[in-house]
């Protein structure tokens, strides 16, 4: 099945970009610095290089008016200004144990697993198969980030 992965838009961050760290923590944001492994970044979705500037921010990510809604922190990089979209696994997801929690239209959760993202096309496949599923929210499992949408393409 065709599908698309679509990282965060950079527009609800933008305003944060720059700002001193008092000024950030009164948005519950902090910045890091990318060390060398362990941030992988939501809107270009992409491991950061170390010594970038990343924000650490809460995002809703799911805002359906549900049980199911939610939201947690995630990783953007200062400046960031395009969106990742593709047809494809990106490396950021592919070398990651991922959740992948399939949604219907009106937010209600349908399916959920857990699958090495190498693996993560079968497992992409199998939910959008389901004519229930609208959507698919990938999140990287150990931490249990979110890290993209999945579309039927």
């Amino acid at each position: 099945m065709r599908f698309r992965i679509t990282g965060v838009s950079p527009e609800p961050f933008e305003h944060l970009y720059g700002l001193s760290e008092a000024e950030l923590a009164a948005y519950r944001a902090r910045r890091v610095i990318a060390g060398e492994s362990g941030f992988p970044e939501r809107i270009e979705l992409r491991d950061a290089t170390p010594g970038e500037s990343l924000l650490l921010v809460n995002f809703e990510h799911q805002d359906a008016d549900t049980p199911f809604r939610s939201s947690h922190a995630i990783y953007v990089r200062e400046g960031a200004t395009e969106t990742w979209t593709g047809d494809h696994v990106p490396q950021v997801m592919r070398k990651r144990l991922l959740s992948l929690r399939a949604f219907s239209a009106d937010g209600m959760l349908v399916d959920a697993d857990v699958i090495d993202g190498a693996d993560a096309e079968s497992l992409i496949d199998r939910q959008l198969g389901n004519p229930h599923v609208a959507y698919i929210h990938a999140h990287y499992a150990r931490p249990g980030c979110y890290a993209a949408r999945i579309d039927r393409a």
